[in-house]
């Protein structure tokens, strides 16, 4: 499955701002290849929201559980919020971790690092555009599009 292909599908959503880091740029070097993305339709940065859902292409210091340094291994985090991710893992997002196989691939886990406020991880999943990962990306969109049009009004 390609990364490019997802990214390409969250592309079309109505109003979605991607920050893609890169070397040169204003950002970190260890956010340079990651994706962020925004539901931010007047095309700035919102002040006080979090992305919907990121793209990250490696480990981070804190966060190496996935194993995603090997070339080709990436991976999906989105925001799901308590009860989606209930449904999808069986746990509640404020319980420690059961166990899980961190580094299988196209199997939703518990964020590595963000669990607690309701976000859902996808390693090198399936883009299909009638999949999981990108019904996913699509309901977490949604969800941050309320959430935008609510604050203005």
């Amino acid at each position: 499955m390609s990364m490019d292909r997802l990214l390409a599908t969250t592309r079309t959503l109505e109003g979605v701002l991607e920050l893609a880091p890169a070397e040169g740029g204003p950002f970190p070097a260890i956010a340079w290849g990651d994706h962020f993305l925004y539901y931010a339709p007047d095309g700035e940065v919102p002040q006080r929201e979090q992305p919907f859902a990121t793209v990250v292409t490696k480990d981070y210091p804190d966060d190496a559980l996935c194993d995603l340094d090997p070339p080709g291994r990436w991976r999906l985090n989105v925001h799901v919020g308590a009860e989606v991710f209930r449904e999808l893992t069986g746990e509640d997002p404020r319980d420690d971790p059961g166990s899980w196989d961190w580094t299988a691939s196209d199997v939703v886990l518990p964020h590595p690092v963000y669990r607690a406020q309701g976000w859902v991880s996808i390693v090198c999943p399936d883009a299909d555009p009638g999949g999981l990962a990108v019904r996913l990306v699509r309901r977490a969109h949604d969800d941050a599009r309320r959430r935008a049009e609510r604050r203005e009004a």
